[in-house]
């Protein structure tokens, strides 16, 4: 499963990134750093109607190259101006060709909060997050177990992070409720064949308490899409491989809205 492998190639890269950086030196640096940030990333999300999740993002297993032309910073910025309330922005390298350093300039381009969208293995991550100038960061329920997971998400309060906790079926759901999670998000995407569902999301809404914020994240193509989602009550989605393909950014995001037609493809 893709998904293994990317956990099994990420241990290696924080392996070989604590030889460069340890973990006390991380630590020291992120807790120097602001932790009363009153979660900006959560109140984003928590405004009244749909909040939106714009990302960033070069490549993905399932699509291959997105984005040939790169410009992030540029992309991060019509993404602010079109009025997205928060970014995300891939990290990992081997297989969605993302960079700290896309994420570092990103965060201190733009005044919205940004999602670091990684493969958590190690709590190091966590600080590399905190430092990098993270709002917010992924943790997947399905590469850590429940009681590392509450771990997770007690390290990311002490760091003034969000944590959006990303499940995929109901177990995994129960997993991160009971861990804490103020934000789940429900991936519509299977990473075993790749196949897409935004159904899921409107199924597991229901499992999930109505104080915690819920994403729907992949597979949201138009106005229908968010209509129906917003229908099951849910707080905001996370939009990548649409807007990225769109060569109007701005013009997309409206129409996603449902504000605008979609000359922007």
């Amino acid at each position: 499963m893709i998904l293994e492998q990317i956990a099994r190639d990420t241990k290696i890269r924080v392996t070989n990134q604590k030889k460069k950086v340890p973990l006390g030196t991380l630590k020291k640096a992120a807790y120097n750093m602001e932790t009363e940030t009153g979660f900006p990333f959560e109140k984003a999300l928590a405004k009244e109607g749909l909040s939106f999740i714009c990302e960033v993002k070069k490549a993905s297993p399932s699509k291959g190259i997105i984005a040939e032309d790169f410009p992030y910073l540029d992309i991060a910025r019509e993404y602010e101006a079109a009025g997205a309330d928060a970014i995300s922005c891939l990290t990992e390298p081997k297989y969605f060709l993302g960079r700290d350093s896309y994420l570092k300039e990103i965060a201190e381009t733009v005044k919205i909060p940004v999602l670091r969208k990684d493969f958590v293995v190690e709590e190091y991550q966590i600080y590399e997050a905190k430092v990098l100038g993270a709002g917010a960061v992924l943790l997947i329920c399905a590469l850590i177990e429940p009681e590392l997971l509450k771990r997770y998400i007690q390290v990311c309060d002490t760091l003034g992070l969000s944590a959006l906790v990303e499940a995929h079926d109901e177990k995994e759901i129960s997993h991160a409720v009971w861990a804490g999670a103020r934000v789940i998000g429900v991936n519509n995407r299977n990473l075993k064949d790749f196949s897409v569902d935004v159904g899921n999301s409107t199924k597991l809404r229901a499992l999930a308490p109505k104080e915690v914020l819920f994403v729907a994240e992949s597979g949201i193509k138009g106005p229908e899409d968010i209509a129906r989602l917003k229908e099951n009550e849910v707080d905001a989605v996370l939009i990548g491989e649409t807007l990225m393909k769109s060569r109007d950014k701005k013009k997309m995001l409206s129409y996603l809205k449902g504000e605008g037609t979609s000359d922007g493809q």
